[in-house]
């Protein structure tokens, strides 16, 4: 089922074409300069293409993967053209991003029998993850449904001030507690205020430190120990936030949660401001995990719900 209709209207599209201009501006350039002169791909043009996808943040790994795909497709076909280069880049790249295994927020939406449904939103400070938070709070409630927030991030005082913002700004309640508060005692109380008042989404803030992966590990167990005492199969989705801004720090970012809790989605935020967007390829394709959002600007609607073939799209598109 094609969701793209709804999903991607032409604000949407444009608002990725220019949160990308950056990144496909050196990606692009550096890709024509790598075919220049050349009619067929030969081992100089797959050098320059290598260097064109690491500059793009793309990673060590998955770029050798990709420069390997493309060196196979050659070879099977001796007359491939540098012309036909562009497409088959297209192809190989959008089949690494991994496909989410369920159209769970398309346009929104939320899967059926799951209420509240619960989202454990995980992340170092400074990446964006409460202003994230509150994004998808205005995303969830502009589609109708209704929306509470729980300020489990008790360890910083400013997290739950910018979360009290949010709040306010978009108009959703929060559940929090004063700063040092446990942090899974605020999670046992959102979810039990989220059944009691009949919401249909809770999104929870949880402490960004990463000093030491073993206490990371413990508090993210516990609030997920609680938040099961009422809702059984809960949470429904623990959405890691990473800054695309800082290329292969993400990649260690995710290494780091992935190790320390049960990942189950992806948003990667302030690619606007970067020419390293590659990396949310180099993310997906490492830990096979969907990206399900992705921030490309300042305002509230510049989360967008990732679609693969449109990120791949206009990731190639020479004027956006």
């Amino acid at each position: 089922m094609s969701f793209l209709g709804k999903l991607f209207g032409s604000k949407e599209k444009e608002s990725l074409d220019q949160g990308l201009q950056k990144t496909k501006e050196g990606f692009l350039g550096k890709l024509t300069r790598a075919v220049a002169g050349k009619s067929t791909v030969d081992e100089e043009v797959l050098d320059n293409l290598e260097e064109a996808l690491v500059g793009a943040d793309v990673g060590i790994d998955t770029t050798v993967k990709i420069i390997g795909r493309i060196e196979q497709r050659v070879a099977k076909d001796k007359y491939l053209g540098t012309s036909e280069l562009n497409h088959i880049l297209q192809e190989e790249i959008e089949s690494l991003l991994v496909e989410a295994p369920d159209p769970t927020y398309k346009d929104f939406e939320l899967p059926g029998g799951k209420k509240p449904y619960v989202i454990l939103v995980v992340g170092v400070n400074g990446v964006g993850k409460t202003t994230s938070i509150g994004k998808l709070a205005h995303q969830f409630k502009r589609a109708g449904k209704s929306v509470l927030l729980g300020a489990a991030d008790t360890f910083r005082a400013a997290a739950v001030d910018q979360l009290t913002i949010w709040s306010d700004r978009v108009g959703v309640p929060i559940v929090k507690k004063e700063m040092g508060s446990d942090p899974a005692s605020v999670a046992f109380d959102a979810v039990n205020s989220a059944v009691a008042r009949g919401v249909d989404v809770l999104l929870i803030d949880t402490a960004g430190r990463l000093h030491n992966k073993a206490h990371l590990m413990e508090e993210l167990t516990k609030i997920r120990r609680v938040i099961q005492k009422v809702i059984p199969d809960a949470p429904h989705d623990v959405l890691l936030v990473l800054d695309g801004s800082t290329g292969q720090n993400a990649l260690e970012q995710a290494r780091h949660f992935t190790a320390a809790t049960q990942v189950t989605s992806l948003a990667i935020t302030k690619l606007d401001g970067t020419a390293k967007g590659g990396v949310v390829l180099a993310i997906a394709d490492q830990f096979k995990i969907p990206v399900r959002f992705i921030g490309v600007g300042e305002k509230v609607e510049d989360l967008l719900v990732f679609d693969r073939h449109e990120f791949v799209d206009s990731l190639f598109k020479l004027n956006g």
